[in-house]
């Protein structure tokens, strides 16, 4: 179904793709994987018609094609779902979906068989319960990525590439995506998976191709390797252990929540975060983990309940107020709220304490370079150099960037939400060793994700939310996966 041959693509005279071979057959499952800058963002703009090739040859379906725009792309049957989200905000999930494409009925739109038709992919895909008349912005972030997979599927493709598609997918989300991946190939369909995240790698993938710096380094089967063995593929190096060992003591409380409430989103949430302690948080799409973690930082307002801030109450109306009362929060979408990507490393790492580079109403500029140099220098972020834009990182350095914005800030207590999104696994070892380094300063850390072996790997406590409320507190040492779980979807008591 798809061949490579020798494609090359060079940004700025440096070669990001160095003569990348690749087959791949119709009715399979090929997974590939690299580290953060590997090429494969380049390689999948290439395919989907983004991005022209410098160099080589590719065949679909036998035929040599040119794939000069997405428009090509999309008449070979090749469709995407991007790691990054493409959904028009201010447009419903039924505009979003079949955009370029609504049936029409006398020239007009024919609204009632447009919404029927959204409905039936999304019934096709697996993920029931939306509302498809919402604007896409009024969707959480797992919720916009299952439309986008509804989209992809609009035109019937003969190759659908999906680009971290589980990264804010857990429990029966991930299983509905991997039930309609497995129908997909039965049907003849390639699809090209991209992930970091291995062992779903292990459970879903026919083959697996292995990217590092910009050169296919090995192709293997799932039953001839190991997490292991791709982990140092991947990153040139072994990775002896990816958590760090929890040892610490919890100390005085940080922040403490009394039947916290939203609206719609939560209710009666009542948590604790000491010194030194990591809390992970599981739950699964609309249990109301993202909310909470909003209404922590005063991006949201509260309806009913207390915040409570080293045992004082806390108002926490603005996220400015929650910057000045040590409260950060890592977002679970980077690039539309973590980042302004057209401005430097240097800027973007600066943004939460900008007032504090100033000198007789000016910013010093020579001040607030050596800072940052610092905390990005610590963070090991690549490449150097702080005036470069952020959008010209990768996934993974941009979070890193993020970081290095609320470290600065030298915060009380941290929220992270989906901290390792589309992160490599040698990036998320470098954040987890930071996370675990910042807990034995003393911070408090409530980490949000829907990676459950993450979750268990780096708390010490788990909470887990369902439908709204906070439905267990278990020591990290002594649940599993399984027990979470089950008190995620409320078969658990």
């Amino acid at each position: 179904m798809l061949s490579l041959r020798g494609v090359r693509k060079s940004y700025s005279g440096v070669e990001v793709l160095h003569g990348i071979d690749l087959d791949a057959d119709a009715g399979e499952v090929r997974a590939i994987v690299g580290a953060n800058g590997a090429g494969k963002s380049t390689l999948i703009k290439i395919l989907c018609g983004a991005v022209q090739r410098d160099a080589g040859e590719i065949d679909v379906a036998g035929r040599p094609e040119q794939l000069g725009n997405p428009h090509a792309a999309r008449k070979l049957g090749i469709r995407t779902v991007h790691q990054e989200l493409t959904l028009v905000p201010d447009l419903s999930v039924t505009e979003n979906v079949l955009l370029g494409d609504l049936p029409r009925r006398r020239g007009l739109v024919d609204w009632p068989a447009a919404h029927a038709r959204t409905r039936a992919l999304l019934e096709r895909t697996g993920f029931r319960g939306i509302d498809v008349r919402t604007h896409a912005r009024r969707l959480s972030v797992a919720r916009q990525q299952m439309v986008e997979i509804a989209k992809a599927m609009a035109d019937e493709p003969r190759v659908l590439i999906l680009d971290e598609p589980s990264a804010v997918l857990a429990g029966d989300d991930l299983d509905q995506l991997f039930a309609l991946i497995r129908s997909l190939r039965a049907d003849g369909v390639l699809v090209l998976y991209v992930s970091h995240r291995l062992e779903e790698v292990m459970a879903i993938a026919d083959r697996v191709t292995v990217i590092r710096d910009g050169t296919v380094t090995a192709t293997t089967t799932p039953a001839e390797t190991s997490e292991a063995e791709l982990v140092r593929l991947m990153a040139g190096r072994r990775l002896d252990q990816i958590y760090p060992d929890r040892r610490t003591e919890a100390g005085a409380e940080l922040l403490r929540t009394e039947g916290l409430a939203r609206d719609g989103a939560f209710d009666d949430v009542s948590i604790t975060v000491r010194a030194g302690e990591v809390v992970g948080m599981f739950g699964l799409v609309g249990s109301g983990r993202s909310e909470l973690a909003e209404v922590l930082f005063g991006a949201f307002p509260r309806t009913a309940g207390e915040i409570l801030l080293a045992g004082r109450p806390a108002r926490l109306r603005t996220p400015k107020e929650a910057i000045a009362a040590g409260v950060a929060l890592v977002t679970e979408d980077r690039k539309r709220s973590g980042l302004v990507l057209d401005l430097s490393v240097r800027d973007n790492a600066s943004l939460a304490t900008m007032r504090a580079f100033r000198s007789h109403g000016l910013i010093d500029r020579v001040r607030q370079g050596r800072s940052v140099e610092d905390m990005t220098d610590r963070l090991d972020v690549r490449p150097r150099g702080i005036g470069r834009p952020a959008k010209h990182l990768s996934g993974g350095n941009q979070q890193k960037v993020v970081l290095s914005k609320w470290l600065l800030a030298e915060p009380k207590v941290l929220i992270l939400d989906e901290p390792t999104r589309g992160v490599d696994v040698a990036a998320r070892v470098d954040l987890y060793r930071m996370v675990d380094e910042l807990t034995r300063a003393g911070l408090g850390v409530l980490m949000i994700s829907s990676d459950l072996t993450e979750v268990l790997g780096m708390s010490d406590r788990v909470l887990v939310m369902h439908e709204g409320r906070v439905v267990a507190d278990l020591p990290a040492d002594r649940t599993d996966e399984e027990e979470v779980l089950a008190y995620s979807i409320g078969v658990a008591t």
